[in-house]
């Protein structure tokens, strides 16, 4: 059997993690997370990390590997996943790569552009003022700073924005410039598996999930991480909305559901990258389906 490394993909709340652990199990393997969140110790509910049990069952790398005072990327998580695919490959010959952040899977199938490292400073501030100004002062100073991107790159995503505000502010160049589009060669195999489900059913299975995490404790968990809300570990959505709640911007209610809205508009992000790439396999996230999918391509 080729060494074979099956990735599934999806937006948020499709079921990923359930078939993950499926697949995990019947090969005796490793997961390798793609989360762009789920590296971080200090978060927990809001990043619908696995269940404690659901780790002890199988080991999963790229989760609680890292701490939020510390800068990850997705060159960082290139270089961190083509290192445990090569461990596992000397156990196993199926690796299984789980999440939805697409820019991290990009990365670790063909490789990133070589980008200018930019100062930590740079990246607080940036994120400073969005967080003081919003995202009309990052619209009107990309269309200021970097007309190149701001009439081609994507000008919805705040994080992708903050990204071409710091490169341009730094190197004087836009992240255009840097763009190639060279793709690297691995040498093993990848499947890739997207998961899919009606957009009424998954926006359902949304809600319900933001629900759970409230219950679950979320408001108490981000309340504990106040302090370090300027942090890019923590522009993200359930904790960004949190925050606002706690400065007294909006009441709780608005929180929970801005929650869902902005979760739910992340997953329909997640859908419009995943769909651009023709060589992922669409499937529904049923087990056996996947199963049966999986055992008639390796």
């Amino acid at each position: 059997m080729d060494k074979t490394c099956i990735i599934i993909a999806g937006p948020t709340a499709v079921g990923k993690t359930a078939i993950a652990l499926h697949l995990a199990q019947l090969f005796s393997t490793t997961i390798i997370s793609s989360d762009s969140r789920q590296c971080y110790r200090e978060l927990n509910i809001g990043v619908a990390k696995p269940e404690p049990a659901e780790l002890e069952a199988v080991h999963h790398d790229f989760i609680n590997s890292h701490s939020i005072h510390e800068s990850v990327n997705a060159a960082d998580f290139e270089k961190f996943a083509l290192n445990s695919v090569d461990k596992i490959f000397q156990k196993s010959d199926i690796a299984i790569m789980v999440g939805g952040t697409g820019l991290y899977i990009k990365a670790f199938c063909e490789g990133l552009d070589k980008i200018p490292e930019v100062p930590v400073e740079i990246r607080e501030q940036v994120i400073q003022d969005y967080q003081t100004n919003g995202m009309e002062w990052l619209i009107n100073m990309l269309q200021e700073k970097d007309v190149l991107y701001s009439a081609k790159g994507n000008m919805q995503n705040p994080q992708r924005m903050m990204r071409a505000l710091e490169i341009i502010l730094f190197t004087g160049n836009s992240i255009i410039s840097y763009q190639t589009h060279q793709k690297e060669k691995r040498d093993f195999k990848i499947i890739k598996i997207g998961l899919e489900l009606p957009r009424p059913i998954l926006y359902e299975r949304i809600n319900h999930r933001v629900d759970k995490m409230i219950a679950d404790g979320l408001i108490e968990e981000v309340s504990t991480l106040q302090p370090y809300q300027h942090l890019n570990a923590l522009q993200t959505v359930g904790y960004s909305e949190l925050f606002d709640y706690f400065d007294g911007k909006i009441s709780k209610e608005k929180a929970i559901e801005l929650i869902k809205q902005n979760t739910r508009h992340y997953a329909k992000r997640q859908m419009t990258w995943f769909k651009k790439d023709d060589s992922i396999n669409w499937l529904v996230p049923d087990e056996n389906v996947v199963k049966n999918w999986v055992l008639s391509r390796i």
